[in-house]
């Protein structure tokens, strides 16, 4: 049974920081690149990075390249999302999801999702 659990969100003022986690059950978690996600109402559910298996690469959005930063620690079968100097378009529900091979940008290209954490910027 795979299972992804975000955490780690909630509300901030504009130019603070969070820290998302995101934690794997199940199938070897060192197999699957890993990425996140996030949908804001009544928005497409977009990409917002990226790690490889091995976490020697990442990938980002170009909203969210330079104050977002992605990594894993895959002793711990987990994976972070560093999210600094917010602002209110980041407002929007933040998922984690797997998938085998290379990190896509495309949400149909994974198999297993996260149910989900909110985060909200607004002063």
């Amino acid at each position: 049974q795979v299972q992804l659990v975000e955490s780690g969100g909630g509300l901030v003022q504009p130019g603070g920081s969070l820290r998302l986690s995101c934690a794997a059950s199940g199938r070897t978690f060192s197999d699957f690149a890993m990425g996140w996600f996030r949908q804001a109402p009544g928005k497409e559910r977009e990409f917002v990075a990226g790690i490889s298996w091995s976490g020697a690469s990442s990938y980002y959005a170009d909203s969210v390249k330079g104050r977002f930063t992605i990594s894993r620690d895959n002793g711990k079968n987990t994976v972070y999302l560093q999210m600094n100097s917010l602002k209110p378009e980041d407002t929007a529900v933040y998922y984690c999801a797997r998938k085998l091979g290379a990190v896509h940008r495309s949400a149909g290209n994974y198999d297993y999702w996260g149910q989900g954490t909110q985060v909200t910027v607004s002063s």
